[in-house]
């Protein structure tokens, strides 16, 4: 029982920490389009994302009990064997998060989540042990639905937006009136991002503690909800630059207009799939709303080749997790039939928690050689990346400004009769 205990313990500290990861990976989910229009100062926005990430964590429990009482069926796991396995998908998490981070790739921490969570229990128990039907109608089908959807809804809003607005400013793109929007809807997004992202990690911690006989509710203990949502709020404050920059610059430049229209679709379509318990990716609904803003204003053309390299992101991101989650959990089976059962666990425990710090140790000294801060991140465009929706400065002439011009023109060649 004590090596079981410590094993728990362990897990419920390397959730913490992909808790931690979540956090400051996400931020540009919320505050990339905000900081790029200048609505929102880089400092000001992460402090509001992270408060407001903590009070979102509060707010709902149904996708985590999701994940807790309904993605694996733990009735055909050894309770032995089981924690062991949820450590091994957390390492498997853990380690896309942190190389997607390096590459300032906007990537899913859900389904890295998932993926090293499923590729460890396929290897440690079976794939039996798996409820396809809940992956697929909770976690599957939203990844291919929300970021769809988001897009048609922010294109919609864009649209309408530019619509019923004019430039009244004289500047290539007025409609500066959008930024103080902009505070509200990205406040938004942030509060959403904390009933969805933070529950994902209670559904895991709650799961570990299931497994053990330590609780026996689906439903989320009041302690893991204070130390996830304290923890993903730490983790959004650090910011997550490299994310925001690629967000922010690197995938759209984002007007004031769009960034309103992306922001309130991102979280309208978080808030409505967090009531419905899916778990789906924040990270694909803020870029599927940013890319429909950006398609919404006239002008616009989209760089498909782009698109498609982020998309092939998303596509490999649940089983990259998966196949780093299920060598994880090949390592502590492998150990538990050398060692017996209990002892072999703990140590494939030990070891890959050694061999996952080593990993992330040398990630952040990698990342080092050309740090993004603050400071920087808006400074410059994202190499890799490049833009997947290209503006240009001067967009066409609406209809209204055409026959404008022609009236001034007419009229001015009947003065000069």
């Amino acid at each position: 029982m004590e090596t079981a205990a410590l094993i728990v313990v362990l897990v419920i500290a390397l959730a913490l920490f992909f808790d931690f990861t979540n956090g400051f990976h996400d931020t540009a989910n919320a505050m990339a389009t905000p900081i790029a229009t200048g609505a929102l100062k880089p400092k000001v926005a992460v402090l509001l994302a992270a408060i407001l990430n903590l009070v979102g964590a509060f707010l709902s429990t149904e996708v985590a009990k999701t994940i807790s009482g309904g993605m694996i069926r733990e009735d055909q796991l050894s309770p032995s064997i089981f924690p062991a396995i949820i450590f091994a998908g957390l390492i498997g998490a853990i380690t896309w998060n942190m190389l997607t981070w390096l590459l300032g790739l906007p990537s899913s921490s859900s389904h890295a989540l998932f993926g090293g969570l499923i590729g460890a229990t396929i290897v440690g128990a079976s794939v039996s042990a798996i409820n396809v039907g809940v992956v697929l109608s909770k976690v599957v089908l939203p990844a291919l639905i929300a970021p769809l959807t988001a897009g048609i809804i922010a294109f919609a809003a864009t649209k309408i937006a530019y619509a019923v607005t004019r430039r009244y400013d004289n500047k290539p793109d007025g409609r500066d009136g959008f930024r103080w929007g902009q505070i509200f809807t990205s406040s938004l997004v942030a509060l959403a991002h904390g009933t969805n992202d933070a529950q994902k990690t209670m559904g895991v911690i709650t799961l570990a503690l299931i497994t053990v006989g330590w609780q026996t509710q689906s439903e989320p203990e009041l302690w893991v909800i204070f130390a996830c949502a304290l923890t993903i709020a730490l983790g959004t404050y650090m910011g997550g630059w490299r994310i925001i920059r690629t967000l922010g610059k690197g995938l759209t430049d984002v007007k004031p207009a769009q960034g309103f229209s992306a922001e309130a679709s991102t979280a309208s379509t978080i808030l409505a799939s967090s009531a419905l318990g899916f778990a789906l990716s924040t990270t694909q609904v803020a870029s599927g709303s940013v890319i429909g803003s950006g398609l919404g204003r006239r002008g616009s053309s989209v760089r498909w080749r782009t698109v498609g390299r982020i998309t092939v992101g998303w596509v490999l991101t649940l089983p990259a997790a998966g196949v780093v989650g299920a060598l994880a959990a090949l390592l502590i089976v492998g150990l538990e039939n050398i060692f017996g059962e209990g002892p072999g666990e703990l140590i494939g425990v030990i070891i890959g928690a050694v061999v996952a710090v080593a990993v992330v140790l040398a990630i952040f000294l990698r990342s080092r050689r050309n740090e993004v801060t603050a400071a920087n991140a808006m400074s410059s465009e994202v190499a890799d990346s490049g833009a997947a929706v290209d503006l240009t400065e001067e967009p066409p002439p609406t209809r209204r400004q055409q026959r404008v011009a022609q009236s001034a023109s007419a009229s001015d060649e009947e003065g000069t009769r």
